[in-house]
């Protein structure tokens, strides 16, 4: 490639001496405008039929978007036909406003007044191309030929809007579009006298939305292009700035946070980025970016497997699973220093009540957007001791002992290399079982009863029963100063020696008359490593003498 790059241009500079957007800061929602049903419809390779638009239609006002635009209606029957349907439907409250897209031509403006009769609230966006490069390959114009075709346009709309209904309220906006390729003192130019052409006045504000129809340039270059056009243009309390990104440079979300801080007051873009090329702005991405940022965006995205749900089924596209928010994979963690972050950053939560989320590597708390219940840790052979442990915690309920998180995250390691993929969270569970609970050899209790005594002394308890091994049945007999130390001595004396009592603990697994309680133990075997066994049963002290076989067996049985 090394000739080839020398064919290219550099994108030029704007001609800014001092910029004010880098200092400022992020502090309201914009206005928003969705385009899925026209932009993003029309870089569809099935687009969508009329069921699919309704049903479009109907999510983005679920949403909250109070401006959409619904069509072309002079480009096709079937844009002319949705438009239409929504009117005559009754589908559009009357709270939100309907766009419709229009090229500055006259045949086209006046099937596009056809389209609307009867709406309520309608914007005219009316567009022509501005570029340098469109003006010199497309059009072959110059500057004055290109304002003059805006100009006729706006007029003819003017004219044919003092005739429509006087139910129907119109608005106005003006596309220059490709403006950043356009030099920036052209852009002015010509959104001036099309503002005047439609008199706009502080009352009547027309919006002049600035396209990055091709993303061509850096962010910064986009800012100053937005901020010089604000600080450059006639009467700017007479217009409102609207965003229109691409995405070519794959920087369409950081062109629009960029434009905003340049001043700009409107962004119109997708879900997910449909469109054209590389797509659209990610409006569910720049919305959720200001929410984690403590900014009511505007939009109710708590439910965003519904959104993807009804996008993917009318667009038959696929929403990544790296996909900022909304993909499969984004909060969830294989590598395992993140997941004993991510279950540090939990357990700090619950611990202290912090009314702000603070959960390392988790920018927004899935819960807000309607992922509560998916399990955020998932098992690889990436994954750390921890993982598994909070696999098991936040799936199953089980609160292992932090000494043993090493011990069952080597168990599941291991499990995983030889699978060669992830592990479920049943697979989990499951390998706990085998290797903790679910261990009745070589020691197995065939029978068993317990005696509290107070004869004077201390209260005690005397365990008596007998232990099987291999056909060989060993009486147990043993004192202790309650069950399970009674248990374990009895144990002892019968020849399984060499073990130490090292901890203890236990907990309920459910609640109510049907609840189990687990005892997880460890104990100190014959070569001096920590060895451990986990109990279950409805009683707690019978879980306590499980734990503790399942720990010996581990040992005896060579199950560790």
């Amino acid at each position: 490639m090394k000739p080839s790059y020398q064919k290219y241009v550099p994108f030029p500079g704007v001609p800014m001496t001092k910029r004010l957007w880098p200092t400022r800061t992020i502090t309201h929602a914009p206005a928003w405008c969705s385009v899925d049903l026209r932009d993003g419809n029309q870089a569809l390779v099935q687009p969508m039929n009329l069921a699919e638009k309704l049903e479009m239609f109907h999510l983005l006002v679920e949403v909250g978007f109070k401006e959409i635009e619904v069509g072309f209606p002079s480009a096709s029957e079937t844009e002319y036909e949705i438009i239409r349907t929504l009117i005559e439907g009754g589908h559009i409250p009357d709270d939100v406003t309907i766009q419709v897209l229009v090229q500055a031509r006259e045949h086209l403006i006046r099937k596009t007044f056809e389209a609307i009769r009867g709406a309520k609230n309608v914007i005219i966006h009316l567009y022509n191309s501005t570029s340098t490069l469109q003006r010199k390959v497309v059009f072959k114009k110059d500057m004055d030929g290109i304002i003059d075709i805006a100009v006729q346009g706006a007029r003819l709309i003017r004219t044919l809007a003092a005739e429509v209904d006087q139910g129907t309220h119109i608005r106005y906006e003006y596309s220059p579009e490709s403006f950043s390729g356009t030099e920036p003192e052209n852009a002015v130019a010509i959104c001036t006298r099309v503002m005047e052409e439609l008199g706009a006045a502080p009352e009547n504000k027309i919006i002049l939305n600035l396209p990055h129809t091709v993303e061509c340039c850096m962010p910064n270059i986009y800012a100053d292009e937005i901020e010089y056009f604000i600080t450059h243009l006639p009467h700017r309390e007479n217009a409102i700035i609207s965003l229109h990104p691409h995405n070519d440079r794959g920087t369409g979300v950081a062109a629009a946070e960029l434009g905003l801080l340049a001043g700009a007051e409107r962004v119109e873009g997708s879900l997910f980025g449909n469109g054209e090329r590389t797509g659209n702005l990610d409006i569910v991405t720049v919305a959720l970016n200001m929410f984690t940022q403590g900014i009511d965006p505007e939009l109710d995205f708590s439910n965003i497997r519904h959104v993807r749900e009804v996008y993917e089924r009318c667009t038959k596209m696929e929403v990544h699973p790296r996909h900022p928010y909304a993909g499969d994979l984004v909060f969830t963690a294989f590598s395992g220093s993140h997941q004993d972050a991510i279950n540090k950053g939990e357990a700090y939560m619950r611990e202290t009540n912090s009314p702000y989320w603070e959960v390392p590597y988790l920018p927004l708390d899935p819960a807000d957007v309607g992922r509560a219940y998916e399990p955020i840790i998932r098992i690889n052979s990436q994954s750390g001791k921890g993982g598994a442990a909070f696999v098991m915690q936040s799936v199953y309920g089980y609160e292992l002992p932090k000494a043993m998180h090493p011990d069952f995250g080597h168990i599941v390691k291991q499990a995983c290399d030889e699978a060669g993929t992830e592990l479920l969270p049943q697979a989990v569970l499951d390998l706990f079982n085998r290797y903790y609970v679910n261990i009745s050899t070589p020691y197995a209790l065939k029978k068993y009863r317990f005696a509290h005594c107070e004869d004077g002394a201390a209260p005690h308890v005397r365990f008596e029963g007998v232990l099987v091994r291999d056909g060989a049945e060993l009486p147990l007999d043993a004192v202790g100063n309650g069950a399970v130390d009674a248990f374990f001595k009895a144990v002892e004396a019968a020849g399984v020696t060499g073990y130490t009592f090292l901890s203890y603990s236990e907990q309920a697994v459910a609640k109510g008359s049907d609840s189990m309680a687990l005892s997880y133990i460890a104990l100190r075997a014959p070569d001096g490593s920590t060895v451990y066994g986990v109990g279950l049963d409805s009683d707690i002290t019978i879980a306590s003498i499980r734990g503790i076989l399942s720990a010996i067996n581990r040992v005896a049985g060579g199950q560790r």
